[in-house]
């Protein structure tokens, strides 16, 4: 149920923002099963005030003016206005949760805080401490609605809100990236590139997920580590593959070898691969960029492959076909064309999020590239974790902090009951693909 707020000139009626045509996609997927927001699990070394934490946030965040937001409804369209009550006992609390001291404690307790729906009447995010884990650490858990940040939003409101300020530095070049823009037109004939960007997007019946089934509102959840300096050098090594064709290459040989202690079918798993259209963020960011701007691309993850680094070459050449097609920014162009006829847009829109379009979404985002802290408690972790969908029994999100990789896998118990093992394949063939860097 979303609060009216009056159209009229009063300076104290708040200013709307309608949201975007991602934003109303991610309210339109949340029901009583599947939840509609992101979430960081960071593990601190220390024991976290959850007070202290409320007076840090409070201080900066006029620096994350999107926290501010809560939904609405104005002229019969939900919009985003600026809440003039924000209370922040009700959006940092101490979690409730008891038994968390170990490992497996801890990720039952935040799958319990995963599958809690945020209360639509305060702004979409909330941070449950959670103190007196295994080794000193405390452990923030922080849940952001997915129609206010999109993963890199979100990293940047984490900058703005919740690291501590680093010491100034000096300001270094950033290599150019291309905007949207730029990357469609450079695409070729715009209507040749939509036909073969479509082609390759195009939902495929005949591919069988092994995570299609009726999922419920229950959670459990898993992390894995990688060394990213490792992985990034493997893939330099083997003919140019970027890191996120490693992430790529890990969940795949990760699912292999998951599928063949299941005795399941070794074939391909097809992949839903989000793609950032935010312009590149720098230096001074300050997490005001629009909630949602990206796009995605699919491809088939090859299993059957015994050799990682074979696995590796067959998706970076998969993965430089779709870039250099610009599928992702081709489709986005396509989706909002089709959005101009709202029964088209949500028909399209259901049938890429249908179970055959794909079998599982990983996404991957650049976290602080070096260590951070937190009331001058040091960060030792920091997972990912992204909502599973109908018939999409698996997500997994990986992200980055300083020389680690973390993977984060959210998973109905019912339909996959053994995502720690899952995890635990991922950390094998992270292990395994980065030994086959060249001696010397």
């Amino acid at each position: 149920m979303l609060a009216r707020e009056a159209s009229g000139g009063a300076s104290s009626v708040p200013v709307a923002q309608p949201l975007s045509r991602e934003d109303l996609s991610i309210l339109a997927l949340e029901n009583a099963t599947v939840a509609g927001h992101t979430c960081k699990v960071i593990l601190v070394q220390g024991q976290l005030d959850p007070a202290r934490l409320r007076d840090s946030i409070a201080r900066r965040l006029d620096r994350a003016p999107r926290l501010r937001l809560r939904l609405a409804e104005r002229d019969g369209e939900p919009c985003w206005v600026p809440d003039p009550d924000l209370d922040l006992t009700a959006h940092v609390v101490q979690s409730g949760t008891s038994g968390a001291g170990d490992d497996a404690g801890l990720r039952a307790a935040v799958a319990a805080i995963f599958a809690q729906h945020l209360d639509r009447s305060r702004p979409l995010w909330r941070i449950d401490v959670i103190p007196g884990l295994a080794g000193g650490r405390s452990a923030v858990i922080w849940r952001i609605h997915h129609a206010l940040a999109d993963g890199m939003t979100a990293i940047a409101m984490a900058s703005a809100v919740l690291w501590d300020d680093a010491p100034a530095a000096a300001p270094r070049a950033r290599a150019h990236r291309p905007t949207p823009a730029t990357a469609a037109s450079a695409g070729g004939p715009h209507l040749l590139g939509d036909l073969r960007s479509a082609a390759r997007e195009a939902p495929q019946p005949w591919h069988r997920s092994p995570f299609d089934g009726h999922i419920d509102a229950r959670r459990s959840v898993a992390f894995s580590t990688a060394g990213l300096a490792g992985l990034r050098q493997v893939c330099h090594a083997t003919g140019g593959a970027t890191v996120n064709d490693g992430v790529l290459s890990v969940v795949a040989g990760g699912l292999h070898r998951w599928l063949e202690a299941h005795h399941g079918h070794l074939g391909a798993v097809r992949v839903k691969v989000p793609v950032s259209l935010h312009n590149a963020a720098g230096p001074g960011h300050d997490g005001a960029d629009p909630g949602n701007r990206d796009s995605f691309f699919c491809l088939d993850l090859p299993l059957g492959a015994a050799d990682p680094l074979d696995r590796l070459a067959t998706i970076r050449h998969a993965t430089r076909v779709r870039k250099q097609g610009h599928d992702a920014q081709h489709l986005d162009a396509c989706m909002r064309q089709l959005a101009r006829v709202p029964p088209l847009g949500h028909f399209a829109e259901r049938v890429l999020s249908h179970a055959r379009s794909f079998a599982l979404n990983v996404s991957n985002v650049p976290g602080p590239r070096q260590p951070v802290r937190v009331l001058g408690r040091p960060v030792v972790a920091m997972y990912s974790l992204a909502e599973i969908g109908a018939h999409h029994a698996l997500r997994i999100a990986v992200v980055s902090l300083a020389d680690t990789l973390n993977f984060g896998l959210v998973a109905d118990p019912t339909l996959l009951d053994d995502v720690d093992q899952l995890a635990a394949g991922l950390h094998a063939e992270a292990a395994a693909l980065t030994a086959c860097l060249p001696a010397g």
